[in-house]
């Protein structure tokens, strides 16, 4: 007297299955064949193919503008450097007129030393001449 439920045997199973899955791919194929969604497929390809356009535009003017950097440091160097020329072409300048300055000072020493050397000599001889 237990009366069990019997549910769908296999084959009733895999028809269901099969039915189902069947219904699936037909409601697949429907929306692929939309004419909307193709459209929005489309529009999608178009607004991808403008964003390749702007990047790539976006890239030359990147690279055009590191070129202009690069330009801009080269002449920042060579002015830099034309700098450099000078203010070592000026020291130099100072330093040969110091060099200049000191040999004239030392010649002027030497000439008042040399005068008081022969001034003494002077002296001593005419004290020894008893005049």
């Amino acid at each position: 007297m237990s009366s069990s439920y019997k549910g769908p045997d296999l084959q009733q199973r895999q028809s269901n299955a099969a039915a189902a899955k069947k219904a699936m791919l037909e409601k697949f194929r429907a929306a692929s064949e939309d004419p909307a969604v193709a459209k929005q497929h489309a529009t999608r390809a178009a607004v991808n193919e403008q964003r390749l356009v702007r990047v790539a535009e976006r890239e030359a003017a990147k690279k055009v503008r590191e070129a202009e950097l690069a330009e801009q440091a080269a002449r920042a160097a060579e002015l830099v450097a034309q700098a450099q020329r000078e203010a070592e072409k000026a020291e130099a300048v100072a330093a040969a007129e110091k060099a200049e300055r000191e040999a004239a000072l030392e010649a002027e020493q030497k000439a008042v030393r040399d005068a008081r050397y022969a001034a003494r000599k002077a002296a001593k001889k005419e004290r020894r001449r008893g005049y």
